[in-house]
């Protein structure tokens, strides 16, 4: 599977788009992307899967442990744009509202 993650800060937020699909063979590269927007001090942190057609539990855990420390650290943490499959599978787990899904 490939993932390509993108990031960029803009005024005041960090946003992360992700494209293709998450597992555990790539996670570390989302991963790495939303320490580098932790480290950026951006008050807000925007996570986009409008690309990203697949995540597994590794990936879901990426972010959960993200919206964590955007949490500990004083900043809002969302993910935006999720397709369906995705969405579905956050609000199965229970992470929706943690994570700040919003279409």
């Amino acid at each position: 599977m490939s993932v390509n993650v993108t990031s960029q800060a803009k005024d005041n937020k960090f946003v992360v788009a992700v494209a293709g699909e998450v597992d555990v063979s790539n996670a570390n590269e989302l991963r790495r992307a939303l320490e580098e927007a932790s480290e950026a001090g951006k008050p807000t942190i925007e996570v986009d899967l409008a690309q990203t057609s697949y995540i597994d539990s590794t990936g879901i855990g990426v972010l959960v442990g993200a919206a964590h420390r955007a949490a500990d650290a004083g900043a809002s943490f969302c993910v935006l744009h999720p397709q369906r499959n995705v969405a579905r599978v956050l609000t199965m787990l229970g992470v929706s509202d943690e994570l700040g899904v919003r279409a």
